[in-house]
């Protein structure tokens, strides 16, 4: 049986990587090692799996054939292995995590914070974006994002209340400008938007009028992707801007800012901790979903 299953692990390293040193590599060991490991399993399934070249290494079509049949069962058991190993383990490892950038209260620190000392040997690698990706293909572990752009396949924990956006501008423009009292108003003022990327249009402010949504494409004076830029600008008199309630907060208490359009802007859904579905997770990503569970009750 041992003999069986000699060679499997190099063969799928070299399937994957089509590149004998860099199977070599991920695997840690010599190409010739690879070489004559692969050679081995070539023997005793009496067939070549790999066709070598001095430029390329392919499959073969019994390599195509094996290499679909056998990755999904050694994934299976080294998540077995793994599984059985973390039972007496404590989390560990790097957790790779992405986060939108407006989500103020996961990225306040406190619940990470927390989080971090009840798992001391985790570190953390956050990438705050507001770019839509496929997070498993990015390779992350996980993401928080609004629940209304999370892929259906995902699984999501709610990691905050419902939130609320408006439109809102310093005391000192309102009293050069006025008012705006309905959203259609807007494309009178001054606007300071939002974009994530130069080649991408400026975002659509988004309103709800007796249960009916629209939105509202302003000609912002001033775009940027970064939402401190949008809120210094807006305090420094320099027009309306638009974003979520609980980024403006502290400014609205201070009275640097004055919410505007509120009645246009019903609550939704909010942020959501949001992971792959997997027949098995990993212990360091299970235990921030128990954290995040655990705080949330």
């Amino acid at each position: 049986m041992v003999d069986d299953l000699e060679g499997i692990s190099v063969f799928l390293a070299v399937a994957e990587a089509r590149n004998f040193r860099l199977a070599g590599e991920r695997l840690g060991v010599t190409r010739s090692a690879v070489s004559q490991a692969l050679q081995r399993l070539e023997d005793r399934v009496g067939v070549a799996l790999v066709q070598r070249t001095t430029r390329s290494v392919s499959l073969t079509e019994a390599g195509e054939v094996f290499f679909d049949a056998v990755r999904p069962s050694v994934r299976q058991v080294k998540d077995a292995m793994q599984t059985v190993r973390e039972m007496q383990a404590r989390p560990s490892g790097l957790l790779r995590i992405t986060v939108s950038s407006i989500a103020e209260n996961f990225l306040s620190g406190t619940l990470l914070a927390g989080f971090m000392e009840a798992c001391p040997d985790i570190k953390l690698d956050i990438t705050i974006t507001d770019d839509e990706f496929d997070i498993v293909e990015a390779g992350f572990d996980a993401g928080v994002r609004l629940g209304e752009v999370i892929e259906q396949d995902m699984i999501a924990i709610s990691v905050s209340e419902e939130q609320r956006q408006c439109a809102a501008a310093s005391r000192s423009y309102l009293e050069r400008r006025g008012h705006p009292r309905h959203p259609g108003e807007l494309q009178k003022h001054a606007c300071i938007g939002w974009r994530p990327r130069p080649d991408t249009a400026p975002y659509r402010w988004e309103f709800t009028e007796n249960d009916r949504d629209f939105d509202v494409s302003v000609d912002p004076t001033v775009t940027t992707n970064d939402m401190g830029m949008m809120i210094r600008m807006a305090c420094a008199g320099a027009g309306i801007t638009f974003g979520m309630v609980e980024t403006f907060q502290p400014y609205i208490e201070r009275g640097e800012l004055v919410p505007l359009l509120e009645d246009f802007c019903p609550p939704f859904a909010g942020f959501y901790l949001y992971y792959p579905r997997r027949q098995r997770q990993p212990l360091k990503l299970r235990a921030l979903v128990d954290y995040v569970r655990k705080s949330k009750g």
